[in-house]
């Protein structure tokens, strides 16, 4: 099985590649194990850190329609459409928004499309699909109105998901993550990446700054959590997902105030960096638009495992990530 990763040079598309380079196989569309004979990391940056002929790196532009046409071969038989513009870049960037995160998808799905054969295809969506007066806990149920332009290109390709999957030219299946913390490496212009950094920083022994309040709540995953539930949908059946091939993932109600408190919970004998708390109203009123809590009973039908509380997102950290994010700051 070959399988292509885009946005493979990015935090969860390096995490997802390990994973997969343990395990080795996927699951075919007929439920049997398929060995994994290739994998492709495609991103506008140039991917490092794997060194095995199972990896292919290509460079280059998502939003070209004739470099997806090519990346997307005819022995190609999954994809994990991971690429995208942050949210913060989206909404100062309309153009580039959009060029990568609509224009970049459609250019997938359409190279998928001309296949011999129907891919599977694994699309990132996000909780930035809802917006407005929201319930405090977001359900299946709950109706997504983004207030966003990152969040309204997101919803439109979960719609184009749906479509493709429904004409048959795909089988598709798209995953609403909550807020990933902790994500490691620096903060970026994400709106969300305080989440990660008020837990990352401090840890690894350096100073970090948050732009919203302490009573700021937000549903969060771990990124080891997401990335089971990367592989997870990868394997289920078609029929599990049905006509609706959208997926609200189940994320932990947490607060920053909770996140402040788990470091010192966590800390140990570590000498920790400080919690400098900036308001910025721009940040805050983007974060006061999202879910504080997703619950899924569909999920849950589904097999998919969820994060309970904010000590599950530190201790994955500290197990997974944090002797890496030392080796970062050096």
């Amino acid at each position: 099985m070959k399988i292509l990763i885009t946005g493979g040079a990015g935090f969860l598309g390096k995490r997802l590649t390990k994973r997969l380079l343990d395990r080795r196989y996927l699951l075919d569309s007929q439920g049997r194990k398929s060995e994994l004979t290739k994998i492709t990391l495609f991103d506008v940056v140039e991917t490092v850190g794997f060194h095995t002929d199972l990896i292919e790196y290509v460079k280059g532009d998502i939003s070209d329609f004739d470099q997806v046409q090519d990346l997307v071969g005819e022995d190609t038989e999954s994809i994990f459409h991971l690429a995208a513009i942050v949210s913060a870049d989206a909404e100062e960037n309309f153009d580039l928004g959009m060029r990568i995160n609509l224009d970049g998808t459609r250019n997938i799905l359409e190279a998928a499309r001309h296949l011999s054969h129907i891919p599977k295809l694994i699309f990132t969506s996000s909780v930035a699909t809802y917006g407005g007066d929201l319930p405090d806990i977001v359900t299946d149920a709950t109706l997504q109105s983004p207030q966003t332009s990152y969040g309204a290109a997101k919803a439109a390709g979960e719609l184009l998901v749906n479509d493709y999957s429904r004409k048959g030219y795909i089988d598709g299946r798209s995953l609403r993550l909550p807020t990933i913390s902790v994500r490691t490496g620096l903060p970026n212009k994400a709106a969300s990446t305080w989440a990660s950094s008020i837990i990352r920083e401090p840890l690894s022994g350096k100073d970090a700054s948050c732009p919203v309040s302490k009573s700021t709540r937000m549903a969060c995953m771990s990124p080891r959590k997401i990335i089971e539930a990367f592989i997870h949908a990868h394997d289920l059946p078609a029929e599990k997902f049905g006509s609706n091939r959208s997926l609200l993932l189940p994320g932990a109600s947490v607060s920053a105030g909770d996140m402040a408190a788990a470091v010192e919970r966590f800390k140990g004998n570590r000498q920790v960096g400080a919690i400098h708390w900036e308001p910025d109203d721009a940040i805050q009123k983007i974060v006061n638009g999202w879910p504080k809590e997703t619950r899924s009973e569909r999920a849950d039908a589904m097999g998919f495992e969820k994060d309970q509380t904010v000590d599950d997102l530190v201790s994955a950290f500290i197990e997974d990530d944090l002797d890496d994010q030392i080796a970062i700051y050096g």
